[in-house]
């Protein structure tokens, strides 16, 4: 009877232990965080841990040199892309990637691989690989404690997505093909009904596309709605792009006079500018 009282002791301690421990809230050693970048007509999603330094040492306790890195911490760093990219010239498909790296201080191997659903890198196969490639690493003044993935210089067409950690930096250059994408959009809506010109025309303009058309299209919009500024602003830029000062000139002044008429502050100041330029 004494050692069934004591082993039911034990047990209903252990219960009442279990039980406490699943009710406690603690901050994670390692945060998690999701980031997402609009990319050409796509999205980028990263998905990571972010480890602390905390007094370690980067090269030797927590991403060794020379090793497969998990690129983060906890589950392996999961990147997703809803398009197909390119990075540093590799077509890479759309799909769901890990992230592993090797790293080291002269060169990193940065690792796309099919198999997301793992912890660490203890698992990793290269025969799983989708791309493998190096880049040299930056060093850095500003010493950043928390590992970070982030994304800068982002344009329609092109990324750096950046591994930013103690006083390093590795970027891993994207690029996606939208041009194609884009000009077969816009000759497909131009046989609607609801024609875009005023986009056609400003991305016409701001790609280096044909001028002529553009400034078709933008006269376009502007008679469907003369009172706005914006689209006499587009106009006198496609204007003065064509060598038209005085078109240009006598747009944008119109387009100051209707961003007046609706207190407009920007685009007053946006019309003035193009009046500036025609008039050197």
């Amino acid at each position: 009877m004494k050692k069934i009282l004591v082993l039911l002791t034990a047990a209903l301690l252990t219960m009442f232990s279990e039980s406490s421990f699943a009710q406690l809230k603690m901050p994670q050693s390692s945060s998690s965080q999701t980031i997402i970048q609009e990319f050409g007509l796509g999205k980028v999603t990263v998905k990571y841990s972010r480890p602390n330094i905390k007094g370690r040492s980067v090269e030797k306790d927590l991403a060794p040199f020379g090793e497969v890195w998990r690129t983060g911490a906890n589950d392996a760093t999961v990147i997703t892309f809803t398009d197909a990219v390119s990075i540093e010239g590799n077509a890479v498909p759309a799909g769901e990637y890990a992230i592993f790296t090797i790293p080291g201080k002269d060169e990193w191997t940065i690792i796309l691989n099919k198999e997301t659903k793992q912890w660490g890198s203890y698992e990793y196969k290269q025969s799983e690989d989708v791309l493998r490639y190096k880049v040299k690493p930056t060093q850095v003044s500003e010493k950043t404690e928390t590992f970070s993935i982030q994304f800068s210089n982002v344009m329609p067409s092109s990324a750096n997505l950046d591994l930013v950690w103690d006083n390093f930096k590795v970027s891993v250059k994207m690029t996606t093909d939208v041009d194609a994408k884009v000009m077969a959009s816009i000759e497909e809506a131009m046989k609607t009904d609801k024609k875009p010109y005023y986009p056609a025309a400003v991305y016409y303009f701001e790609n280096g596309k044909d001028l002529k058309k553009a400034l078709e299209w933008i006269s376009m919009a502007e008679a469907a709605d003369p009172k706005a500024p914006w689209f006499k602003y587009q106009k006198a830029r496609i204007q003065l792009k064509t060598g038209d000062k005085a078109g240009a000139a006598k747009t944008a002044k119109a387009g100051i006079e209707a961003a007046k008429a609706v207190k407009n502050v920007e685009y007053i100041r946006l019309n003035q500018k193009i009046l500036s330029e025609a008039s050197l």
